[in-house]
């Protein structure tokens, strides 16, 4: 029996294991939906939920500990202004874990962890840098005719 033994630690060292949820927790609120194993997607969505309830009471001291846990503001502003508005009339329960099958190498449980009601335009925020960098390489490379 498990009784009293407090978390999972995913074999892995406190600050990895530290590192790695403070990662996920940036991936998740700024693309709003990630994909990763079952058991750190477990691992996951209390810490998620907790820091949605953190944002939604708004206090200097809230925010002080979002940035904190998230050594991110722009992440920590994104909870404050846009998610903490969405779930303002919601109790608990802001993310969902959606099992997603094995994953082809190691045969290990794959899921979708993702925020009930979430923007669906923010799966592709990076996209849009990605390929206007793309068009802006394409108009460097293509070469001016010489007229002589």
């Amino acid at each position: 029996m498990r009784h009293r033994m407090g978390y999972k630690k995913l074999n892995r060292t406190s600050e990895h294991r530290k590192a790695l949820i403070k990662n996920m927790l940036n991936s998740l609120v700024k693309y709003e939906q990630i994909t990763t194993t079952l058991p750190k997607a477990k691992v996951l969505k209390p810490q998620a939920d907790k820091l949605i309830t953190l944002g939604k009471k708004d206090t200097l001291q809230n925010m002080r500990t979002l940035i904190s846990k998230l050594q991110d503001e722009s992440s920590a502003s994104k909870i404050r202004k846009t998610l903490s508005k969405r779930y303002e009339n919601r109790k608990g329960g802001y993310t969902r874990i959606i099992k997603a099958g094995f994953r082809y190498g190691d045969n290990a449980p794959m899921a979708v962890i993702e925020f009930v009601d979430r923007d669906l335009e923010a799966k592709k925020v990076d996209k849009k840098k990605a390929e206007k960098s793309k068009v802006a390489d394409k108009k460097a490379e293509t070469p001016k005719e010489v007229t002589a």
